[in-house]
């Protein structure tokens, strides 16, 4: 691309030295940097990439974007702005030509059931034959293949790239789990969202945001930055039964969608039961009352997919034809996933890390829970994270027979701390505190017998724990396997 078309999107900024003529790529990694591109200088929350900005010089970048000119040899330009991570998201978008506005973006916000609904979302489109792409918690799955990704909302100039690759890779729609750090850190500048959902907000980032009220309005940008082009066909999907969900209707003039299962809503559940490996209900819709049958588990999955059943139906899909998607979904990896097996327990995996998930979880396992057995519940939370969520997780967590208080990533946080704040909240002494988790996980089916129900939560999908900066291999389910066989299965 030409360099000062590029640069033309940056209203306020010094140069420094002859810009090239054109830009042939854009990093904000000096390891990935290509011949003839531009690195863009951000400052994290461990690395400052002004740092490293000789080393993105030295791999062949002519033009670095900058806070402040820096001490550089070779022959480079500097581009001088006020804010970095701002002016990459202007000129990612710019590079990629804007390709959000050539796909259906939905936009899928709130503390829980974010990696769920968009599943879903994503899950349905594909089987009404239409080609999609996901991006969130999980990765990027584009067209039935799974990228890794640093964060639940990508950086910008990531997130743009993998629009990019969603449109020439032939997509109709781009679901995308929207986080409250993603949107107060502007790494959805440029994207063009169609449709705005709206899970639930409860206790969690604080540590980031502050307070409640900062955390729900930082959720808010996702629906204030809809626009306010009423030529276009964009709707906002919100909660009924979220109180949040009334301020977020303010911030948008356009169409708004409700479900939910208390309060008068557009898309509604009625006569809802919970069996082993089975959730019925009827659906109430502006087209009347269906039957639905599905193996999601649980209340919060009703929720879950009455949120996607209200994405689709206002981009103009039939109801029936949504039913049917309904019908044949899977489960969400890592989200209140059955692990299939042949022994004598019930073990489930579940990413929740904040006291309204946990207490959701347990909800959902209850129907497997026979008179005479245990329901079993392991939780950890993070280090050097919200310290303020930790006693009312565990306080959730109380309702189950037998805690096992652990960790997530410790990272730098020793594990007495973590586990001695979890313990504030127990409501019973029937509890271990075990700092490491896989022996945390051993643990829990060491004191399992027969037909018990145990859910191992807080890490869900993931294969890895964080100790200090680094990742370790680590799974709940492999590690409660191998110790189930030990117990179990004799000779």
């Amino acid at each position: 691309m030409i360099t000062e078309e590029l640069l033309s999107v940056i209203p306020i900024k010094h140069v420094i030295g002859q810009l090239p003529n054109t830009i042939k790529d854009i990093s904000n990694d000096s390891r990935s940097v290509q011949p003839k591109s531009l690195f863009v200088c951000i400052k994290g929350y461990t690395v400052d990439g002004h740092d490293f900005a000789q080393d993105a010089v030295n791999q062949g970048a002519t033009v670095v974007l900058a806070e402040r000119p820096l001490q550089l040899e070779g022959s480079v330009a500097q581009v001088i702005v006020p804010d970095t991570n701002r002016a990459l998201g202007l000129i990612s978008a710019k590079f990629f030509d804007y390709p959000s506005k050539d796909l259906t973006m939905i936009g899928v916000t709130g503390t829980n059931g974010k990696t769920s609904v968009s599943n879903i979302i994503h899950q349905m489109y594909v089987g009404l034959g239409e080609k999609s792409a996901l991006s969130g918690t999980i990765g990027f799955n584009l067209n039935g293949v799974l990228y890794e990704t640093a964060n639940t909302t990508s950086d910008a100039l990531s997130t743009q790239q993998m629009i990019f690759r969603a449109k020439m890779e032939g997509c109709y729609s781009m679901v995308m789990e929207v986080s409250s750090h993603g949107l107060s850190l502007g790494r959805l500048a440029g994207v063009d969202f169609d449709v705005a959902v709206f899970t639930n907000l409860t206790h969690d980032h604080l540590d980031f945001h502050g307070t409640m009220e900062e955390y729900g309005y930082a959720k808010g940008l996702l629906f204030s930055q809809l626009g306010q082009d009423l030529t276009k066909n964009k709707a906002a999907v919100l909660n009924a039964d979220d109180p949040w969900s009334k301020k977020y209707a303010a911030m948008t003039p356009y169409p708004i969608w409700t479900y939910g299962l208390k309060n008068e809503a557009n898309f509604r559940s009625e006569n809802c039961e919970y069996k082993d490996g089975l959730t019925t209900f009827d659906m109430i819709t502006p087209e009347g009352r269906f039957p639905v049958s599905m193996q999601l588990l649980g209340e919060f999955n009703v929720y879950n997919v009455l949120a996607a059943t209200a994405v689709l139906y206002s981009r103009g899909y039939p109801i029936d034809a949504i039913i049917e998607q309904i019908e044949v979904l899977e489960p969400v990896r890592g989200r209140m996933q059955k692990i299939k097996t042949d022994l004598p327990l019930h073990i489930f995996i579940d990413y929740a890390h904040t006291p309204d998930a946990i207490e959701k979880a347990i909800d959902a396992a209850m129907p497997y829970k026979k008179p005479g057995n245990k329901l079993i519940f392991l939780v950890g939370t993070g280090g050097n994270r919200d310290k303020s969520k930790r006693p009312a997780m565990a306080e959730k967590a109380s309702r189950a027979d037998y805690v096992v208080l652990t960790t997530d990533d410790p990272r730098f946080e020793d594990y007495d701390s973590i586990t001695g704040d979890l313990a504030k909240g127990m409501l019973h002494n029937n509890y271990a505190c075990i700092g490491d988790r896989a022996e945390a996980v051993r643990h829990a089916i060491s004191v399992a017998e027969p037909g018990d129900v145990i859910i191992f939560a807080g890490k869900g999908h993931e294969d890895y724990q964080i100790i200090g900066n680094k990742k370790y291999p680590h799974s709940d389910a492999e590690i409660a396997l191998e110790a189930a066989k030990l117990k179990f299965v004799k000779g």
